[in-house]
């Protein structure tokens, strides 16, 4: 097993706010509480936290509803103990890889923590709140090629689960038979659909069936789950929800000045925000419905609410983007959140609602990400050679990077003593038409160009020749760009981590743990 590491400045679609909040924490402090590279951080954090022995008691209480009894339950019971938090939407079949690789950072975390002296449990926050019923009824796999296949829960009434939290919807019928099909060339294949099958049984709610197969996939880490959709859970955020609603004019200047910061800054506000955002819906008849503020009055669907029954209702409000943190970290003793880019994005702006109404912040932690590679795909790396950036550009670069290594060596080198001697003497023709005429030099410096465009047309043809007589290497291209970069996706965040455990075996989960390093914020690549 190797594992060595790609700067995320590397890979596409970084953000500069996360380039320099992992590599340049110092241009973007102002943002956060805590440094998350700074062992001193957490001790600060913990210390800061201030849980009365009612509210860990009610705490408890609620998460052994849902959890059981456990390990981890009775350590949060005790007082001084903390949590490093997680979370994820919940969704169809555990959702992208980088969820279990989110939960196996947050008990990393909570391991070297408690090691330090700073006792604490890892907890994972199913969003079951989130509305958005198009980004999680859907889940890639691949099959023995890795080319990527989609599955869809279509078993549904549209019109019932619009606006409607996704946790509480309930499918009718997964597609656990085409999972099964594509998985059934994988040795582990079987031992995995059954997995899925029994937490995702027809019927079951998303947020229910999520929670079950995230167990299944991490029996022994001690993971805790929060459900914030549980009475009980929304009970203790109460208290948050009102300072959030008694505050909002305040809120709202806050964040919208901390937008301007970040745009002034160079980097992006992940939240839009207006004067009329709210940082609440109203959760009503099985519906989550979007509220807009004016002054102390709220509107929706045409009716309207005072801040002050919109205060006595705050067992029934839900947080949108930039309160949800606040709100987690007020319910639990949260001492560090492990997030991906997005999520950092929302804290860099949630944190003038934390310094305002929590008066406390834990510390912003970037999660561990993977690129996975079997033993064959990584000597076919190394065959053609190829590094993860080569797939950035696209199926046809990568095409032409494994055709170049097919072309004979004689015809490569003509080709390169070809075009070496074409600008040699081209360049010779230019500098004597230049004395000349310069009208003429500068025609000729225009006809270089469509020369080497020419040259380096040919070049492609050759390269796409060679290809096509070779059958086996672009099968192996197709193999490569499926699995490393499946649809312009990273790996991590388009296929679940099934397909991978179903090729492995589930103590691949065991080696991701061990190759996670807190020191270390760059990508990793682990051949297994």
């Amino acid at each position: 097993m190797e594992c060595t590491c790609v700067r995320h400045t590397e890979l596409p679609n970084t953000s500069k706010l996360f380039a320099d909040f992992v590599y340049h924490f110092d241009r973007v402090s102002s943002f956060y509480a805590h440094s998350p590279f700074s062992p001193a951080a957490y001790a600060s954090a913990a210390s800061q936290i201030h849980c009365s022995d009612d509210h860990r008691a009610a705490l408890v209480r609620a998460l052994r509803i849902q959890n059981g009894d456990s390990e981890s339950l009775d350590r949060l019971a005790q007082p001084g103990t903390v949590a490093v938090v997680t979370g994820q939407q919940v969704g169809l079949f555990s959702g992208p890889a980088y969820t279990i690789y989110k939960a196996l950072t947050a008990v990393k975390l909570a391991r070297d923590l408690t090691a330090r002296g700073v006792p604490a449990v890892p907890v994972f926050w199913l969003a079951t709140e989130d509305h958005d019923f198009a980004e999680v009824n859907q889940c890639w796999t691949f099959d023995a090629a890795h080319q990527p296949i989609e599955l869809n829960a279509h078993d549904y009434d549209a019109a019932a689960v619009a606006g409607r939290p996704v946790g509480e919807v309930a499918i009718e019928r997964y597609p656990t038979e085409a999972l099964r099909r594509s998985l059934e060339s994988f040795p582990f294949g079987g031992e995995l659909a059954a997995m899925v099958e029994q937490a995702y049984p027809d019927g079951a709610t998303l947020g229910a069936a999520f929670g079950a197969l995230v167990k299944q996939l991490l029996p022994s880490y001690g993971l805790l789950h929060v459900d914030p959709m549980l009475p009980t859970i929304r009970e203790l955020a109460v208290p948050t929800v009102r300072a959030a609603l008694s505050r909002a004019p305040e809120l709202t200047a806050a964040l919208l000045e901390r937008n301007r910061q970040l745009i002034d800054g160079g980097y992006h506000a992940q939240v839009h925000v207006e004067d009329h955002t709210s940082l609440v819906f109203l959760l009503e008849g099985g519906r989550r419905i979007a509220l807009k503020r004016k002054g102390d009055e709220y509107t929706a669907n045409g009716r309207r609410f005072s801040t002050e029954e919109l205060i006595e209702r705050a067992a029934s409000l839900s947080p949108n983007a930039l309160l949800r943190p606040v709100e987690q970290d007020t319910i639990l003793p949260t001492v560090a959140y492990i997030g991906g880019p997005a999520e950092l994005a929302y804290l860099a702006q949630s944190e003038v609602i934390y310094s305002r109404v929590l008066g406390r912040m834990p510390v912003a932690v970037p999660r561990s990400g993977f690129t996975l590679f079997d033993q064959r795909s990584a000597k076919l790396m190394q065959r053609y050679p190829l590094c993860l950036p080569d797939f950035f550009p696209g199926d046809e670069h990568l095409r032409e990077r494994v055709a170049a290594e097919l072309i004979p060596p004689a015809l490569s080198r003509l080709m390169d003593d070809t075009k070496t001697s074409t600008d040699g003497a081209i360049e010779r023709l230019t500098t004597a038409l230049a004395g000349f005429d310069p009208t003429l030099a500068a025609a000729m410096d225009n006809n270089r160009k469509k020369i080497d465009y020419q040259l380096g047309k040919m070049e492609r043809k050759i390269r796409r020749e060679a290809l096509r007589r070779d059958e086996r290497a672009s099968r192996d291209a197709s193999s490569l760009s499926g699995l490393i970069y499946p649809h312009k996706h990273l790996q991590e965040r388009l296929y679940s981590i099934v397909p991978f455990l179903a090729k492995h075996g589930l103590d691949l989960v065991d080696r991701v743990y061990e190759n996670i390093h807190l020191d270390c914020p760059d990508h990793r690549l682990l051949t297994i």
